[in-house]
C-alpha cells in the first residue's frame, strides 16, 4: 500500500480507501514501486483536491489512477450530499453523461467486428428516416435556408462528430426546439430514443455532413443503430456485452432502488457559491434517473456510474480490448480508433488534438500545452468529469463530480499536472 494510504486514512475529508481492502477491485493493489508513481508525490494531489473543497468551489469529487494495471491512488473528496452533510466515498454513483459515448462507440465497433455492419454504410441502411437530410444555412441579415444535404451521412461520419448533427442549436434551432429535441438530457422521456431519433432525422442539421466538426447527437443515434443492428434495445446490449463482461456491476442507465442512496447530488457554480441544482430541474437538475419513466436510453449521455467501473472499462482499451481475459475488441480495431480522422476539423475545439472513433486523441503536446504523451485519448462530460488513457505511460485516470456549470475551475488542468508530476521512471 502506498505511504500516502497510511496517513490520509486519519483524515475524515477526504477518505481515501485503504487499497487492500478493496475485494471487488480486480486491479491489484499498488505499491509506489509496482505502479511507478510517487506516493509523496501524490499527496500533492490530495492537497489540490481538497482545496477546492475547502474553498467551495467543488463539492465533491472521486479521482482515480491506475498505472501498470494497478491503482496508483483513490481518493474521496467532500460530499455526496452537503447539505445533509453525506461525505463522498469511493463507489459513489455519477452521472457520467458524454462518457456514455465511449461506450456506445464500442459496441458499434463490435457489431463491425461481427460482421453486422460497417462504419462506412450510410445511416440511412439501418435507419431509412436517414435518407434525405438537410441543412440550414444562415442567410445575411438572418434567417437560413434548408438545403438538401450534399451526401449520405455515415457512421464514420456519426463516430467523429463529422456528420452536421449538433444539440438542436444551429441555425436552425427553432424548429428543433418546436420538436422538443434540444439538449442532452434524455432520461425525462417517455419517448423510446428510436423514436426521438426518427423524428431528428426531419429537422435541419447545423453542417454539411463531413466538413466541420459538430458535437451534438451523432451517438444518439449510433445507439438507436445499435438496438436496429442487434435487435436489443441499447440497455441490453450494454449490460450484456460490455457491461456484465467487464465487471461494471454499477453502470446503468437508470439506477436499481438498493443503489438510489449513492447517487451524487448535483450542484451549479453561481456567483453566490455552490447552490443545489434544482430536483428534478431536467439536464441542469438532479434528474430522473431514479423516479423517470426509464424508457429512453441516451447513446450520448444517458449513463451512470463509479470511478471503480469506469477504470475497468478504460483499462480494457489500454489493454488493446482485453480484460482479466475476457476479449470485448480485437487490437486493431482498438488502434482504430484511437487515432485522428479528422484532421485539423478538431483543432478550434482542442489545439494540438484530433477526434478518433468516440474519444479525442493527444497529437502534438507542445500545441496543446498540456502534460501527457502523444496518443493519449480520452473525453469528458457535462456535469465536469473527465478521463483519459495514456497508452505510452500504461497510465488511466478517472475524475467524477457533478458541478454544471463549472465556470473557470481550473481542477482539470491540475488533475493532469498533479498525476504527471508523481510518475517515477521505469525500474
Amino acid at each position: 500500500m502506498p505511504r500516502a494510504s497510511t496517513r490520509l486514512l486519519i483524515a475524515a475529508l477526504p477518505v481515501l480507501l485503504v487499497l487492500g481492502l478493496l475485494a471487488s477491485w480486480a486491479a491489484p493493489a499498488a505499491t509506489s514501486t509496482s505502479a511507478g508513481m510517487s506516493a509523496e508525490r501524490l499527496d500533492r494531489l490530495t492537497e489540490a483536491l481538497q482545496s477546492y473543497v475547502d474553498d467551495g468551489a467543488l463539492p465533491g469529487a472521486v479521482a482515480l489512477v491506475q498505472r501498470r494495471g494497478r491503482v496508483a491512488y483513490l481518493g474521496a473528496f467532500g460530499y455526496r450530499d452537503r447539505e445533509a452533510q453525506v461525505a463522498a466515498t469511493t463507489d459513489d454513483i455519477f452521472r457520467i453523461a458524454s462518457q456514455t459515448k465511449a461506450l456506445v462507440s464500442v459496441a458499434i465497433m463490435m457489431l463491425q467486428e461481427e460482421g453486422k455492419l460497417l462504419i462506412s454504410h450510410p445511416v440511412e441502411r439501418y435507419l431509412p428516416s436517414f435518407a434525405e437530410t438537410t441543412v440550414a444555412v444562415p442567410v445575411e441579415g438572418g434567417g437560413y435556408d434548408v438545403v438538401a444535404a450534399a451526401r449520405d451521412i455515415t457512421l464514420r461520419d456519426l463516430l467523429t462528430h463529422t456528420a452536421g448533427i449538433g444539440y438542436g442549436s444551429g441555425a436552425g434551432h427553432a424548429e428543433w426546439a418546436e420538436a422538443q429535441i434540444q439538449g442532452w438530457y434524455f432520461a425525462d422521456r417517455a419517448e423510446p430514443i428510436g423514436a426521438t431519433v426518427a423524428r431528428m432525422a426531419a429537422l435541419p442539421m447545423d453542417a454539411q455532413p463531413g466538413e466541420h466538426f459538430v458535437y451534438g447527437y451523432s451517438t444518439d443515434i449510433l445507439g438507436h443503430i445499435v438496438e436496429v443492428v442487434s435487435e436489443v434495445s441499447l440497455e441490453a446490449f450494454l449490460q450484456e456485452r460490455i457491461l456484465d463482461p467487464l465487471g461494471m456491476v454499477d453502470t446503468h442507465f437508470y439506477l436499481p432502488p438498493d443503489k438510489v442512496a449513492r447517487l451524487t447530488t448535483v450542484y451549479s457554480a453561481t456567483d453566490e457559491g455552490l447552490v443545489r441544482a434544482p430536483d428534478p430541474g431536467g439536464m441542469v437538475g438532479q434528474g430522473a434517473y431514479v423516479d423517470g419513466p426509464r424508457t429512453s436510453f441516451s447513446g450520448g449521455a444517458g449513463l451512470l456510474s463509479t470511478a471503480r467501473d469506469y477504470a475497468r472499462f478504460l483499462q480494457m482499451m489500454l489493454n488493446e480490448g482485453e480484460l482479466d481475459g475476457v476479449r470485448i475488441l480485437s487490437e486493431a480495431t482498438v488502434e482504430l480508433m484511437t487515432v485522428n480522422h479528422v484532421g485539423e476539423r478538431f483543432t478550434s475545439w482542442s489545439p494540438g488534438y484530433g477526434f478518433g472513433l468516440g474519444f479525442s486523441v493527444l497529437e502534438d503536446l507542445g500545441e496543446a500545452g498540456t502534460l501527457g504523451s502523444a496518443g493519449a485519448f480520452g473525453w469528458g462530460g457535462a456535469y465536469h468529469s473527465t478521463y483519459w488513457v495514456d497508452p505510452e505511460e500504461d497510465l488511466v485516470v478517472v475524475y467524477f463530480t457533478q458541478l454544471i456549470p463549472a465556470d473557470d475551475l481550473d481542477d482539470h488542468a491540475k488533475l493532469r499536472a498533479l498525476v504527471y508530476q508523481a510518475i517515477q521512471s521505469a525500474e
